[in-house]
């Protein structure tokens, strides 16, 4: 009788070295608009910049250092499957403020 070990793939697990990279690099991602949100010493458009900037730099970084999404073979079906996702919660949420911006005008008109 074959254990799980011998039928389940052993994906890719991190060490401890890469999640503490992964942990500090988000500690540092998150202070930095913190910081800049707290003690305002920039105009607010660009603070905005910044803010969303480091948020998109830490996803890539938990999907990286946390998730261990690459480009190896193993994982070219996770990455597709984020993608994918990714296109779909954009368009659901693009498309949906896209409608009631266009309503909002319309009810203005009138």
């Amino acid at each position: 009788m074959a254990s799980a070990h011998d039928t389940h793939h052993e994906g890719n697990h991190g060490s401890v070295k890469s999640y503490a990279i992964g942990f500090i690099l988000s500690i540092i991602l998150t202070a930095i608009p913190f910081g800049l949100v707290m003690y305002p010493s920039l105009p607010k458009n660009l603070t905005v910049l910044i803010v969303v900037a480091m948020a998109v730099i830490q996803v890539v970084v938990h999907l990286v250092y946390f998730l261990h999404m690459d480009r190896s073979k193993e994982q070219r079906s996770n990455v597709s499957t984020f993608l994918f996702t990714t296109l779909v919660i954009a368009l659901l949420v693009g498309l949906s403020l896209w409608i009631m911006f266009s309503i909002h005008i319309e009810m203005m008109a009138k």
